[in-house]
Order: C-alpha cells, then sequence, then structure tokens
C-alpha cells in the first residue's frame, strides 16, 4: 500500500502511536477490507508479531481498532499466551492504552462521551456497542446501505454475501430476522448495515 500507517490516523495521535508500535518485532498492516472483521493481531512463527487493519476504515474507527489489536499484544506480552483472546487481562490493557487518546485534541466532541462510556468495559468489537457504531459510521463515506433499524417488519434485505432475509420483531436489543432460503433465524445487531429489496 502506497500510504503509511500514519496516514490512516488523526494527526494528533500520530506521535502517541509511532510510540506504541515501535518496536522491532512488531510489523503493522493495512489491508484491503474485509467484512468479518476490522483488524486482527497474531505471532508468526517466527517470533514477530503482526498486526493488522482494514484500510477502508474512517480514522476514529482505524486508530480504536489499531489500539484494540496492540492491546492483544502487549496483554500476550505481559500475561502470557494462556489469557483469553477479550478476557479481563486485554480489557485493562485496551484501557490503560486507549486513555491518552481520549480527548478532544484527538476524537470529536460527539464521540468522547461514547468512548468514555464504551471504555468503562470494552468488548471484543465496538459494533455491538450500538450507539458508538452508528457515531462511529457517521464519519464514514457515503454508501447506499440501510441500518436494519430502519427497516419496517417483515422487508426483505440483502446482506454483503448475497444471502437474503426478512426482518422480524425486536428482542431486548437485536432483531429476529428469517434466511429465506434455509428458514433459519438469525438475530441481527441494529446497526447492521443491508442493502433493502423492493
Amino acid at each position: 500500500m502506497q500510504q503509511t500507517l500514519l496516514d490512516y490516523i488523526p494527526l494528533e495521535a500520530k506521535s502517541l502511536i509511532n510510540n506504541l508500535i515501535s518496536t522491532d518485532n512488531l510489523q503493522v498492516k493495512v489491508k484491503a477490507e474485509r467484512k468479518t472483521r476490522h483488524g486482527d493481531y497474531r505471532k508468526l512463527p517466527n517470533g514477530m508479531h503482526q498486526i493488522t487493519v482494514n484500510s477502508n476504515l474512517n480514522p476514529y474507527r482505524f486508530l480504536i481498532t489499531l489500539i484494540h489489536e496492540i492491546a492483544h499484544l502487549e496483554a500476550y506480552q505481559k500475561f502470557g499466551s494462556f489469557i483469553k483472546p477479550h478476557g479481563k487481562e486485554w480489557k485493562q490493557t485496551f484501557q490503560h492504552l486507549m486513555l491518552p487518546f481520549l480527548c478532544p485534541e484527538i476524537f470529536p466532541n460527539n464521540l468522547l462521551p461514547l468512548l468514555a462510556n464504551h471504555f468503562k468495559n470494552p468488548k471484543a468489537s465496538s459494533d455491538t456497542d450500538t450507539r458508538l457504531a452508528l457515531a462511529l459510521k457517521s464519519y464514514d463515506a457515503e454508501n447506499d446501505k440501510t441500518y436494519v433499524f430502519e427497516i419496517p417488519e417483515g422487508v426483505t434485505f440483502k446482506l454483503y454475501n448475497g444471502r437474503i432475509f426478512r426482518k422480524g420483531v425486536k428482542r431486548r436489543k437485536r432483531f429476529e430476522c428469517v434466511e429465506l432460503n434455509s428458514g433459519k433465524l438469525y438475530l441481527f445487531n441494529p446497526n447492521a448495515e443491508v442493502e433493502v429489496l423492493e
């Protein structure tokens, strides 16, 4: 990729990130969009550590994802390889690493309270925090997708992979949707982006 990693994050975060990634045995790669994840971390067989982050993320989501993956590396180095991937050790590490970034010089004011709330107990994916996910998506490039919560009950929609569903009722937080091909019931987060079918 032509752009360097630092081209993807907010300007004021660059020196802080440089400090976090300036280790000899870490490779950070920017990848093409992957539908199932924003980024990942793994220890390579040669002893190196690799972090990947999707190139299509807006600067704020890219930064959060990058720090999320750096937290995996630091938790692994500090606590060993037998911890749960998103367990208490990772959560504490993620909170600690994220704290210096939670300021108006880096994040817009409308995101800061949502981020502060999210980082009281960070989840494996910020997408499961509906309010934060919707606020972050407002900084994405325009697209023709619709959120599941905006679709009336009974309307059919298509996912990026071509699977077609009919929207059902809302449970506590998520919506029941039936896949038309198999008849199986799936639960969708309200902020899932889909294509409405006529």
